[in-house]
């Protein structure tokens, strides 16, 4: 390779399918559309693994003949100084010189080579997933001097892609979209519904294939904020989301990437259809962009589109939002306990949320059940526990949407009643390096280089104490440390990161997520968001407040299996495992992060179980002192929320009078 060219890496399509529920995004080509049309062109399966490159291409001498071709972002493509054209098979012999430049409009180009490349698969793909450091070549982006290598023949004839199928890209986008899963009245008000499919909105430079950062009006929002799951309103308990979907991070609407997380506790009002997805690839720093609402019936013809023929465009709603506001029916469970809302989740997911908007680990234990008899029905099915759902992930080119919500609502009725269940439940114990450097210096790049005002810098564990009315910050420390934490989801923040919460809600620390996010945060940073503490598996965004640092929770990349990990499954924690934290120092930390890494050390782990009966018996034997200390800590966030208003973090300061909250949802 002459030049790698920008961000270039090895991907193939559909990507790496079937961990969502343990935080591995798919990956795969951003602009699947642009990728898959290339390998067509060189006689290859849709899926075969090629580049992609992001503004400028790559330059490469080939060593033997093949044939190539190149699509995506327009863009001077020459064989050997000469011009060729995108979108048609070349024929490069020994020697030649394939130069892909810079781009002139949208912001991907796809290089396709006869017989794909050959390329480290990873855990069922080769697509490369640069976080996370694995899957393509040695896990990174290209640079100069790399050697690539096809890895077979083709399996078809070469030929040019008909003008009619090839992709129209521009700087001024329209993406069609459905509602749901967090839409009007629930979350935000039907003007913000409305403004979201009015405004135009600015694509930010700070944008990547985790997600596409926009910039565009602020919500008035539904509701004073998040309760239990974060002070700000677009805090909710933590869910799965899917790619494509709008996800406000506080005010900031972010479009998930294929690289996104596939966990995490924001709303998101609607969601870009599969069959328009490919746009997100496209869409260049100060772009623009409108989205779409498309109706409900139209949405799975649109994600059934093959690339060899162009829909003909999206069914408009009528009016503004989908008279169901992305919520396809509602229910009980069988014993008639808790209440089911089904809600859309793009034209191929369907999110099943139990209860109330608050937790209750018992509702979590109902979405184990489902999980486990569905994938005892439905093995085909990809299934993503939160901490008070399930989001449910089908192919709607072979299943309707209405189909699978009929399934689940069989399913459902047939489940047992929740006293009977039980859980495996290990108490796992790791270090925890308190106020570690690494936390410390996460806070001061945000302040540096995003905000410096914010009310949890520049000590989130300060914010923590004033959030949950405690004497001093000595007293997080303690409650902390005391705490056992049972793990809800995987893949909070990627690879295997626990979102967890303690047994005991007198150790419930609720706290809200930084907005906007952080862009940085070290390695395994443990820290709190709403009720929820999570350890990061990997260098990324994120939203917790930082209390320390631990040792690794995804475990790949060590020579030799390490205790607690093994090769096919490199995350340590299982849903439902017991947390315990037990005091290092910070240089002691990095030691046993070290041994972690080789392969050396030990993972202290206890086998047991969770029983919602047992837990039943602790609360109600502990009713009081809870109800005490919840109480505490309530009107704590409560005196807190009416600092935000005054100071205008919630927007204009409002008149006493406006500002009454109600303390059960503080």
């Amino acid at each position: 390779m002459l030049r790698a060219g920008m961000a270039t890496s090895i991907q193939d399509w559909p990507g790496r399918t079937g961990y969502w529920q343990v935080g591995v995004p798919p990956s795969g080509p951003m602009d699947d559309l642009s990728f898959r049309l290339a390998n067509i062109a060189v006689g290859n399966p849709e899926g075969a693994s090629g580049l992609e490159a992001t503004l400028l291409g790559p330059a490469l001498r080939v060593t033997r003949p093949l044939w190539v071709c190149v699509t995506g972002a327009p863009a001077p493509v020459t064989r050997n100084g000469r011009r060729v054209s995108q979108y048609k098979p070349i024929h490069l012999d020994a020697g030649d010189v394939l130069d892909v430049g810079m781009v002139t409009a949208g912001l991907r180009t796809y290089l396709a080579v006869g017989g794909g490349l050959a390329a480290d698969d990873y855990l069922g793909s080769a697509s490369t997933f640069t976080l996370g450091r694995f899957g393509g070549h040695l896990g990174r982006t290209l640079v100069d001097g790399d050697v690539l290598t096809a890895a077979l023949a083709p399996t078809g004839e070469p030929s040019r892609i008909p003008n009619e199928w090839q992709p129209a890209i521009g700087a001024d986008w329209h993406l069609a979209v459905t509602v749901g899963p967090h839409s009007a009245p629930e979350f935000f008000t039907d003007d913000d519904i409305a403004t979201l499919y009015t405004a135009t909105y600015t694509v930010h430079f700070n944008s990547d294939r985790t997600g596409v950062r926009l910039i565009g009006p602020k919500p008035q929002w539904a509701r004073p904020d998040g309760g239990e799951a974060g002070l700000h309103p677009s805090n909710i308990h933590d869910n799965a989301y899917s790619v494509g979907a709008v996800d406000f991070t506080g005010d900031t609407p972010i479009l998930l990437g294929p690289d996104g997380p596939s966990l995490g506790g924001f709303v998101c009002p609607v969601t870009v259809t599969s069959a328009d997805r490919w746009k997100l690839g496209q869409l260049a720093p100060d772009a623009t962009l409108r989205f779409v609402p498309v109706d409900t019936a139209a949405a799975a013809p649109l994600a059934a589109v093959d690339v060899r023929r162009r829909a003909s465009g999206p069914v408009l709603v009528g009016g503004f939002a989908a008279a169901d506001d992305g919520i396809l029916r509602r229910g009980v469970t069988a014993d008639g306990a808790a209440s089911i809302t089904y809600r859309r989740s793009g034209d191929d997911n369907i999110l099943v949320e139990y209860g109330e908007m608050e937790l209750d680990l018992k509702l979590r234990v109902r979405g184990h059940a489902l999980t486990s008899a569905l994938a005892d029905a439905e093995p085909g099915l990809d299934l993503t526990p939160g901490v008070r759902s399930v989001q449910v992930k089908f192919d709607p080119r072979h299943r309707s949407s209405a189909a699978v919500l009929d399934m689940l609502v069989d399913v459902e009725a047939g489940l047992a009643p929740l006293t009977e269940l039980r859980v495996p439940s290990r108490t796992v114990s790791l270090p925890l390096s308190w106020d570690d450097p690494a936390t410390r210096e996460a806070i001061q790049r945000y302040m540096h280089g995003v905000r410096s005002d914010a009310p949890w810098c520049p000590w989130n564990i300060e914010f923590i104490r004033r959030m949950n009315g405690l004497g001093s910050v000595d007293d997080v420390h303690d409650v902390v440390f005391d705490a056992e934490y049972l793990v809800l989801g995987l893949g909070d923040v990627y690879l295997g990161a626990p979102v967890a919460t303690p047994l005991d809600p007198r150790h419930r620390l609720v706290t809200t997520k930084y907005n906007p996010a952080r862009t940085w945060t070290p390695e395994n940073a443990v820290g709190i968001g709403g009720a929820y503490l999570c350890v990061y598996g990997m260098e990324g965004p994120g939203g917790y407040q930082f209390v320390g640092r631990t040792t690794q929770v995804w475990n790949h990349r060590h020579p030799l299996p390490a205790p607690g990990f093994d090769p096919e499954h490199p995350w340590l924690l299982r849903h439902f495992d017991r947390i315990r934290w037990f005091p290092v120092t910070a240089e002691e930390l990095l030691d046993l992060r070290a041994d972690t890494a080789a392969g050396r050390g030990s993972v202290d782990i206890t086998d047991g179980e969770f029983s919602i009966a047992d837990y039943d018996a602790f609360l109600a034997a502990n009713a009081g002192s809870i109800a005490a200390t919840q109480a505490q800590m309530e009107s704590a966030r409560a005196d807190e929320r009416e600092r935000w208003r005054a100071s205008g973090e919630l927007g204009p300061a409002a008149p006493a009078s406006d500002t009454t909250v109600d303390r059960e949802s503080a």
